[in-house]
């Protein structure tokens, strides 16, 4: 009984661990979308482009690791203000499926520049946590599991400490609100949008070097947006704690689901999940209601 209870409590740190990465990847969708009412799919090949510069720096250019972390986040974080600076406004206006088809060809014109540059070869680097571990009690768990936990901690909380208690956080807010309002209140919601976009951009940077060690450095690792995805309709389509407890739940059930579930059931627990979901609670776990008068 008692190792049947330390093999699962083993299951749920790693569980929490990559969830917190997909509440991580699906944050930053969610602040895209709320900003722009844009889902951002180019957003999984953002934290592909974070792995591969982080491992040009580390690997290629000899930097150390503390100084290619800032340098690697500070140019994803470029990227992204670009991409909505210089691409995303020139469909403000137009329909959705017009965002949605502009951030697929981005998404692809991203992967293959990142090919080009790279190479489609997987690979690693090393990270002041590679191969360590702690023991908690009869647990041994990975220090990069607890580096993940606790990263995804921090950034969260200051993430709504910044939403909710600065002037710019609050503009923020109320842009995703209503932005003509907004606009006509003096704030200037482009450059918010902007700001917007480079923090998710930033996000999905720290996601990429975090999961890079885990999963190595491939050009598959844009595949975990997808996850990202299930775990935001899970939570519900544009709330934020929505976007933390859906992740955290798809990859508790991921994880669960490889050892104690019919086998290759692991790869399609999320889906799964997400179906379930939206049987019973169609909004999502934390979704809110909206409703038209007719």
């Amino acid at each position: 009984m008692h190792s049947q209870f330390v093999e699962f409590a083993q299951l749920a740190i790693n569980g929490v661990s990559i969830g917190a990465i997909y509440s991580l990847v699906a944050l930053g969708l969610v602040l895209a979308y709320r900003a722009t009412e844009v889902l951002n799919f180019a957003h999984g090949d953002l934290l592909t482009l974070a792995a591969f510069t982080a491992w040009g720096l580390i690997e290629v250019a000899g930097l150390p690791f503390w100084v290619a972390v800032p340098v690697t986040i500070a140019a994803v974080a470029l990227v992204a203000w670009l991409l909505d600076r210089r691409v995303m406004r020139i469909i403000v206006g137009q329909p959705q499926f017009a965002g949605v088809m502009l951030t697929i060809g981005l998404a692809f014109m991203i992967r293959g520049a990142v090919s080009m540059a790279f190479g489609p070869e997987s690979r690693t680097y090393q990270t002041p946590w590679t191969g360590a571990t702690t023991r908690i009690g009869d647990l041994v768990v990975a220090d990069l599991s607890l580096v993940i936990i606790v990263t995804a901690l921090l950034l969260t909380t200051a993430l709504f400490r910044f939403l909710r208690g600065t002037a710019v956080g609050i503009a923020i807010q109320a842009a995703s609100q209503n932005q003509l309002a907004a606009y006509l209140s003096g704030i200037r919601v482009k450059r918010l949008n902007s700001l917007v976009w480079a923090i998710a951009g930033a996000l999905a940077a720290i996601c990429g070097l975090l999961l890079a060690p885990i999963a190595l450095v491939d050009i598959g690792l844009w595949f975990v947006m997808l996850k990202a995805m299930a775990a935001l309709v899970v939570g519900g389509f544009g709330s934020v704690p929505g976007a933390i407890v859906g992740g955290l739940v798809i990859g508790l059930v991921e994880q669960v689901s490889g050892v104690y579930g019919p086998e290759g059931f692991k790869d399609i627990a999320a889906y799964c999940v997400l179906i379930a979901v939206l049987v019973v609670a169609p909004r999502g776990l934390l979704g809110e209601a909206h409703g038209r008068r007719v």
